[in-house]
């Protein structure tokens, strides 16, 4: 029996031997047909949005970066008397028209529409002054007009009640201390209601031709110190330094040029360096919008 039971076992460790390695070989078949097998194509629909979805994948943003304030190109000096005359002569040359563009037939006209100008636009004063001076002509009618009757003829541009005071108060002290004349000196207009030296200066100029000053407005105020004309920032500075650097008989004309130089090519954001007829001689040429920009306001 010893002898049987022996055999047995040994066909039984054949048996388990022949079994491991018949599924050693099964296993490796497997993994060579994986191997072999190829990939399985993405089916249209698959493919189709898997597209979309590159093309809608947003880029990555590159790192922001601090943008540095362009350098001068020219060194900033103050233009002596020769130079500004030349400046301006080359200004005035593409500005020809420069003229003042408040519509007036006379000196008291143009004094009214000065004073309405203040925190409004020239085209603005033009649209309303034509029913005004048809209603009250002159300093007598103006003087004893019904106030609430000038609000509302005034009523389109800002401050219309305090304007509405400013003209018929000018408009009497015309009638009682000047006999119903504009006043032709500096010292007497500037004590009329709502007139200071920058209008008082507009009616000297364009009214009589006898100015006492230069107009410094925001557009002067900006171009005077981008060309160089000034180191200052404030109008009456601004004003001594193109007195003593024109001539007197350009005082008038060289507000009105500087004006329109600011509105159509030196404005204050987007400045037009590569038109500009001075660009070559203009320190701030090309770097103009850091220059004669008031600070933004601060809020809260």
């Amino acid at each position: 029996m010893a002898p049987k039971r022996a055999e047995s076992a040994v066909r039984a460790a054949k048996a388990v031997k022949a079994a491991k390695v018949k599924a050693a070989k099964a296993v490796k078949t497997v993994k060579a047909l994986k191997a072999a097998t190829p990939v399985k194509a993405a089916t249209p629909v698959k493919a189709a949005k898997a597209l979309k979805a590159a093309e809608s994948a947003q880029p990555a943003k590159p790192p922001r970066t601090v943008k540095e304030s362009p350098k001068p190109s020219k060194p900033f000096k103050v233009a002596q008397p020769t130079d500004a005359a030349e400046l301006y002569r080359r200004l005035r040359e593409r500005h020809a028209d420069a003229h003042c563009e408040l519509d007036h037939k006379s000196p008291f006209e143009l004094l009214v529409a000065t004073v309405l100008s203040a925190q409004s636009t020239d085209v603005m004063v033009n649209k309303i002054t034509p029913e005004v001076f048809r209603r009250w002509p002159g300093p007598a009618e103006l003087a004893s007009a019904d106030p609430s009757e000038v609000e509302e003829a005034l009523s389109k541009i800002g401050m219309f009640r305090q304007k509405t005071k400013n003209i018929v108060g000018l408009s009497k002290l015309l009638v009682e201390q000047h006999g119903g004349a504009v006043p032709r000196t500096l010292a007497e207009l500037v004590k009329l209601p709502g007139v200071g030296r920058k209008t008082a200066n507009v009616v000297l100029g364009v009214a009589f031709g006898m100015p006492e000053g230069v107009v410094v407005d925001t557009h002067v105020q900006r171009i005077s110190q981008r060309l160089g004309l000034t180191r200052h920032s404030e109008p009456p500075e601004i004003e001594q330094d193109l007195m003593r650097l024109f001539d007197r008989t350009l005082w008038d004309p060289l507000s009105h040029t500087l004006i329109f130089h600011g509105r159509r090519i030196c404005t204050a954001q987007r400045p037009a360096c590569a038109s500009c007829p001075v660009q070559e001689s203009c320190p701030s040429a090309f770097h103009a919008e850091l220059v004669g920009r008031k600070p933004a306001r601060k809020r809260g």
